[in-house]
């Protein structure tokens, strides 16, 4: 194994396309365009400013549709690429692979008062530093855009004949990257359950209450927000709150968005109503779907959650297992050249499949008709008729969808991007740890295990050091807050669900790596990259999710289920430093930081449930499936041998097992209730915990 720093290979040959050297698939996608792409790296930078030539950054993912319509457009073009060839040094990076570079020109860019989006398209200074930037451009004037010749001279002319505007862009981009790392407020949010509820409030607010999710079109599944709304439920019983929830989650599950013949959920839809996705599937999308629908799940006990989640963990077994056994990153959303043509229909080739009776069951489950519901096709979906049918009919609709799927899978699939992310994996390893319990399926616990075990084995440097992207033996390195954050989340889900102590030590050892490479010293939290790693013109630190959970929201709950877990006190200072850290950022706009609330929720509200028994044993093993089977999102379990002492610190100390039997105490705050040994019993003691 080869392990490459964060700037990816060292080529400074501006002379050639450079991307057949790259490890990534999305790079790789770009190794014979007439462009002479380089990899991001400071070599690359040292040349460009030995040549006194900008930069052109093109930032995309290989799932990404408009990045490869761009591609197509513009930089297959021979004409575009030696204009691009000609005026700048022309940098592609992968964003799910240099997340870091990708992040602090997205935030350029809003500086800028540009939407953000995909493909990045941002022009830089020899040394790396934006002036200005777009997202896609066309060929040729359209949509409202201008050409993408014409942006190239124009910004090239701007770089050689205004050298003092151009200056003046950097100075006030840099700067406002620089601040952006600072807090941005001296007003402080005294977070208690009282704001978060009205946290919650607002947030309901905002919500579609006909098609759920928040906002209009284009829509995204926002999970860590429907979770803070969901456990204001738990918390207060208002019933707007699960509404909106069950509501959401339901519209998605039967919507185009989710995929109904393979299982898994497209990154986002295009419209308001759930129809129609841009077709690609993440794994980090598809690993938080999985815990809201089964937390939602344990409460309403739906079956529509249900199917949804053995369905979708049967597509992430089936389809994104890598050779190495972790999870690979994303299916792309084209093939054949075309958007989602892997995944529509024509009515009349559904006839043809299934037959006269079987076909016209099927098509008005799932709204196919002649005309078709998108672009004169059909996406399935069952969003007209949502409500489940009898067990025979739903039984001949589950042979239709086999029958197509076989059909389906002699298509040409789209693209398949395996490249392994730490933080990616971290997140699906916890769901399917906390899941293989829920469900009583061993299968996904050795899956979550595998994929720990070649993140810790092939992916680390050292004992303690992450890395962030591996693929064809290739690890980028050092990794970043997101993936310790996540993976150290992963190594407490395995450590509650197999009681080994090897997945805490993990966690912990992990966590003084984030103390001794990442730790702000000046304003707390954690910066984005390690001390280790290349310097960028800035460095990024916040708590504020995108479509993954920020590392810094992530942590608040990681250290306060350490200090659950172990009793050291420090994790629990860790934890409110952190929590004191975002507080401001929080008080201006707590929208985008459901992680850093949730990891609040948890801190604050944590519901510990010691059950003294062995593991393996029947009647310890029934009470742990129990703890896992309820609505609970505060829940730590923890497994205690009968024999072995509580520490002092623990609410449990001194408790013991009644009658020589697995027995169990739900804990809130210094205080515990009865002992139980019946599974019912636990249930409903921890269901008497969720109004605090």
């Amino acid at each position: 194994m080869a392990a490459a720093p964060l700037s990816g290979t060292n080529t400074a040959n501006l002379d050639r396309n450079n991307l057949d050297r790259a490890a990534s698939p999305y790079l790789q996608q770009h190794k014979d365009n007439p462009v002479h792409w380089q990899v991001w790296s400071p070599q690359v930078l040292a040349a460009a400013q030995a040549l006194n030539k900008p930069i052109l950054l093109s930032v995309g993912y290989a799932a990404c549709h408009w990045c490869h319509v761009m591609a197509h457009e513009s930089f297959e073009n021979p004409q575009i690429a030696a204009v691009m060839n000609d005026l700048y040094v022309n940098i592609k990076v992968d964003r799910e692979e240099r997340p870091d570079i990708d992040t602090l020109y997205m935030n350029a860019l809003h500086i800028l008062g540009e939407q953000g989006g995909w493909p990045l398209t941002m022009f830089l200074t020899p040394k790396g530093e934006p002036f200005w930037g777009g997202t896609y451009f066309p060929p040729e004037p359209r949509y409202g855009r201008p050409g993408f010749v014409e942006v190239l001279q124009k910004v090239f002319e701007a770089w050689r004949d205004k050298p003092q505007s151009v200056a003046q862009n950097v100075k006030m981009l840099v700067g406002g990257l620089r601040n952006m790392a600072k807090p941005q407020s001296r007003d402080r949010l005294n977070l208690n359950n009282d704001v978060l509820d009205q946290v919650a409030a607002q947030i309901l607010t905002h919500v579609d209450p006909e098609h759920g999710g928040v906002g209009g079109a284009p829509k995204f599944p926002q999970v860590g927000l429907f979770d803070l709304l969901w456990r204001a439920w738990l918390r207060t019983g208002e019933p707007e709150y699960a509404r909106a929830v069950t509501n959401t989650i339901a519209r998605m599950a039967q919507g185009g968005i989710y995929d109904h013949l393979g299982g898994g959920f497209a990154r986002y839809s295009t419209d308001a109503e759930w129809l129609a996705p841009h077709f690609e599937k993440m794994l980090y999308d598809n690993a938080q779907l999985l815990s809201h629908m089964a937390m939602v799940e344990a409460e309403t006990g739906d079956a529509l959650l249900r199917h949804r989640v053995m369905e979708t963990v049967g597509w992430l077994l089936r389809e994104m297992v890598t050779a190495d056994g972790a999870f690979a990153a994303t299916q792309d959303a084209d093939s054949e050249g075309e958007e989602g043509k892997f995944y529509v229909w024509q009515k009349a080739e559904i006839e043809q499949i299934l037959g006269p009776e079987d076909a016209a069951l099927f098509c008005a489950a799932y709204d196919v008709t002649d005309a078709g519901n998108w672009e004169h096709k059909t996406i399935l979906r069952r969003s007209l008729e949502p409500d489940l049918k009898d067990a025979d009919t739903e039984a001949r609709l589950a042979a239709c969808r086999a029958r197509l799927l076989a059909v389906r899978n002699t298509r040409v699939k789209p693209g398949w991007d395996d490249k392994v992310l730490a933080d990616w994996n971290g997140l699906m390893i916890a769901a399917l740890a906390e899941l293989s319990r829920q469900y009583r399926q061993p299968a996904w616990l050795e899956a979550a295990e595998r994929a720990y075990a070649f993140i810790v084995n092939t992916m680390s440097v050292g004992e303690a050091k992450l890395g962030h992207s591996w693929r064809n033996d290739i690890l980028v390195f050092p990794g970043l807050l997101d993936d310790y954050a996540a993976m150290m989340r992963a190594a407490l889900a395995l450590h509650e669900a197999t009681g080994s102590p090897d997945y805490l030590r993990q966690a912990q050892a992990w966590a003084e790596t984030v103390e001794a490479d990442y730790a702000d010293a000046v304003n707390g939290g954690y910066f984005l990259t390690s001390r280790e790693a290349e310097n960028l013109v800035a460095r990024t630190r916040h708590a504020a999710d995108n479509a993954t959970p920020a590392g810094n929201g992530l942590l608040v709950g990681v250290f306060a289920r350490l200090w659950y877990l172990t009793g050291n006190v420090e994790w629990r200072e860790r934890a409110q430093n952190l929590l004191d850290a975002f507080s401001a950022d929080a008080a201006r706009n707590f929208f985008p930081m459901g992680s850093y609330l949730n990891g609040f929720d948890l801190f604050a509200n944590a519901v510990q449930v010691a059950i003294i028994g062995r593991r393996g044993d029947a009647a310890t093993e029934a009470l742990i499936d129990a703890a896992y089977g309820v609505s609970v999102p505060n829940r730590i379990v923890q497994v205690i041998d009968p024999l072995a002492p509580i520490p002092e610190n623990h609410p449990a100390c001194g408790k013991a097992q009644i009658d020589g039997t697995a027995t169990a105490y739900v804990c809130l705050g210094p205080t515990c209730g009865l002992p139980v040994t019946a599974p019912a019993e636990l249930v409903v003691a921890m269901k008497a915990t969720r109004a605090v």
